[in-house]
């Protein structure tokens, strides 16, 4: 009697409030993910290790030799290549049977519909407030939801933006003075592991609808002390409009 073929995901469908119904919906999910860095390269081990149908990365960046303490998705063979393309070649050697598209672009206000649109879930790794908004406004505008993180230094943050809960409810502007980037500011490499394995989680749920997401909260993670903490988040309505529907009504 020949034996049926090992499932690589039988632990993840023994969840309880997961099994089979959510193994298919990851299976058919589509994530996009922007930033291919700290936080972008666990996200992208861990969604595709989980069965999620098809990824698509988004990074303009090149790996360099400073990246390789935290992008645990390169080696030094990849230093020079660009980000989505050696992730891309880094996943499919894990999980050959997952869908992966790479797109070496800087995602920005004149792109942004055209690449995020068609996903079920937006992953913002992104490191600069710049982008964080143009993807927060775009994935609004389009009625995805968002896993999102930052890292600096010791300290993490992460949360869904979804509904009500929105990134300008926590940021309403850019702020005036910028925040280092992860490429030119100090941060632990682990840190970025822990906070990316986190936004993974809160994406797993979106797209399997299993569990509650952190819509609504802020989790906060101090890497000295190993400790989290929950800030709700106030917020705006579900009339608010982002800045370029708010010019659209205003012509």
């Amino acid at each position: 009697m020949a034996r049926s073929a090992p499932d690589p995901f039988a632990r993840q469908r023994g969840l309880s409030g997961f099994g089979e119904q959510g193994q298919r919906a990851l299976g058919g999910a589509s994530v996009a993910i922007v930033g291919v860095g700290g936080l972008g390269c666990p996200v992208a081990q861990y969604l595709a290790a989980a069965g999620v149908g098809r990824l698509t990365l988004i990074d303009s960046d090149h790996v360099s030799l400073t990246n390789l303490h935290r992008q645990i998705l390169f080696g030094p063979d990849d230093i020079g290549r660009p980000k989505a393309h050696a992730a891309v070649h880094a996943l499919r050697a894990r999980a050959p049977g997952i869908d992966l598209h790479p797109v070496v672009r800087r995602l920005d206000a004149s792109n942004a519909l055209e690449l995020l649109a068609g996903h079920d879930v937006i992953v913002d790794s992104t490191d600069t407030f710049a982008s964080r908004l143009v993807v927060a406004d775009t994935a609004q505008e389009l009625g995805v939801p968002v896993a999102w993180g930052a890292v600096q230094g010791w300290h993490g943050q992460v949360t869904v933006f979804a509904g009500a809960a929105r990134m300008r409810d926590l940021f309403p502007e850019e702020p005036a003075e910028p925040i280092e980037a992860c490429e030119g500011g100090a941060v632990l490499g682990t840190l970025c592991g822990q906070v990316g394995a986190a936004m993974a989680t809160e994406a797993l749920k979106i797209a399997s609808g299993a569990g509650t997401s952190l819509a609504g909260i802020l989790a906060v993670v101090d890497a000295r002390t190993g400790r989290w903490r929950e800030i709700p988040l106030a917020s705006s309505g579900p009339d608010a409009r982002t800045p370029r529907e708010a010019a659209s009504a205003g012509s």
